[in-house]
């Protein structure tokens, strides 16, 4: 199955982790949403509802050589 990438980098807090959660519910489960994300408080928000949330099978973060960050979230 292929990801859907969402590139958020100067999006701005919160509409960032809005636009985020929009997309992961538009997403079947098992599917998988790549966000790209700046590094800092949008780091922190996203990263923060993301851990949280019951919609969020599976999250991994990584960290760019730009300060940039990446979530790959698979759907529950």
């Amino acid at each position: 199955m292929t990801a859907t990438p969402l590139d958020l980098r100067g999006t701005p807090c919160p509409l960032n982790l809005i636009r985020t959660r929009l997309a992961l519910e538009k997403l079947t489960t098992g599917s998988t949403l790549v966000v790209q994300l700046d590094g800092g408080e949008p780091d922190q928000l996203v990263g923060q509802s993301l851990r949280t949330s019951s919609d969020v099978g599976a999250l991994e973060r990584a960290q760019q050589p730009d300060g940039s960050v990446t979530f790959s979230i698979t759907r529950a």
